[in-house]
């Protein structure tokens, strides 16, 4: 095929492409183009005349999208985009896609692996083993997960998976749902209980959040829902950190309201920019476990969500609609006839 698109690939420093990539970005017509290009100026230097742009990490402004004029597609190779701006990629015609479901099994795996270490006090009895203290199996934190509760804040696929393995735990689970009607009959089917969010919080050891980051969400667990959790309760975040008002969960923790906290995101730490020693209220509490934005990561994970979310931008070139659309009120600056099966 005649190679008459320009594809960039944003993040190939940081996430290596994958050879499957470039092949269905090829065989759609598209000639391809990788650079790191976490700076507006450096995505434009190669983006600016592009018909599909491909990003992982990368934040994607108004600015930016307003300057990729023949773009076709913005690919997220991966699940969030509350760092695209989708809504000035709609506006001119650019279909946003992503790949949702890429690591439904890795999160769960992650939270529970949060939730198991924290039950079972494993940082602390790694840093005690280190200097000698055979006492701290004695840790009085220590307690079986089997008969709590788990509360889950949204049930999508990520919380059904959590669901399943929690319940193999022998964990009581209840879930929070703005929309009752639509998941009464798969909670019924797992027993999962639904309620009120002030219920949830209030009745659950531990609380997990299952939400993407929009504007009716974004800070939706501040201080008053966080007062209502029990003292000994905890809150683990693996999906958004702006979900989370960051500054009134350091408040309750550095008080002891609450129990402790299970963070793979955040709202203020950019575990994608530079790194090295950062300060942060976090990283200096006793009560927290914290993980740089791992909970999706898996050498399957990460090479299916690389080649997915190419064949989907793909799709776009070749005149299709893909599997999954983030903006789907969107007017196409190209005519696509009907959606592309995921395979």
């Amino acid at each position: 095929m005649e190679n008459k698109f320009k594809a960039v690939r944003l993040n190939a420093n940081s996430f290596p492409v994958e050879p499957e990539e470039i092949s269905v970005l090829s065989n759609a017509g598209a000639n391809w183009i990788s650079i790191e290009g976490y700076e507006a100026d450096e995505i434009l230097s190669e983006a600016v005349d592009c018909d599909a742009l491909l990003v992982i990490s990368s934040s994607i402004p108004a600015d930016v999208v307003r300057q990729l004029e023949q773009c076709k597609v913005i690919g997220r190779l991966g699940t969030g985009t509350d760092r695209i701006a989708v809504d000035v990629a709609t506006k001119q015609g650019i279909v946003v896609s992503n790949v949702p479901d890429f690591s439904t099994l890795e999160m769960a795996e992650h939270v529970m692996a949060l939730l198991l270490a924290w039950g079972r006090q494993l940082p602390f009895m790694t840093e005690q083993m280190r200097v000698g203290n055979w006492n701290a199996r004695l840790h009085p934190g220590v307690r079986r997960i089997a008969g709590q509760t788990l509360g889950l804040v949204g049930l999508g696929n990520s919380g059904k998976a959590l669901a399943t393995r929690a319940t193999a735990f022998g964990m009581k689970v209840q879930a929070w749902v703005r929309n009752t009607k639509k998941y009464q009959m798969s909670a019924d089917h797992m027993g999962i209980q639904l309620m009120n969010l002030d219920s949830l919080l209030s009745t659950s050891d531990y609380v997990s959040l299952h939400l993407p980051l929009t504007p009716d969400t974004r800070g939706m667990i501040g201080s008053k829902q966080l007062s209502l959790m029990k003292h000994t309760g905890v809150l683990i975040n693996v999906a958004r950190g702006a979900i989370v008002d960051e500054g009134a969960l350091v408040t309750h923790l550095q008080e002891q309201r609450i129990g402790g906290a299970l963070l793979d995101t955040f709202e203020e730490i950019d575990v994608f920019g530079e790194h090295g020693t950062l300060k942060h209220p976090l990283l200096e509490l006793d009560n927290v476990i914290l993980t740089p934005h791992c909970g999706g990561t898996s050498v399957e994970s990460t090479k299916e969500q690389k080649v997915r979310g190419a064949s989907y931008a793909a799709c776009v070139l070749r005149g299709q609609w893909p599997p999954y659309v983030v903006n789907s009120n969107v007017k196409p600056i190209i005519p696509l006839s009907g959606y592309s099966k995921d395979h």
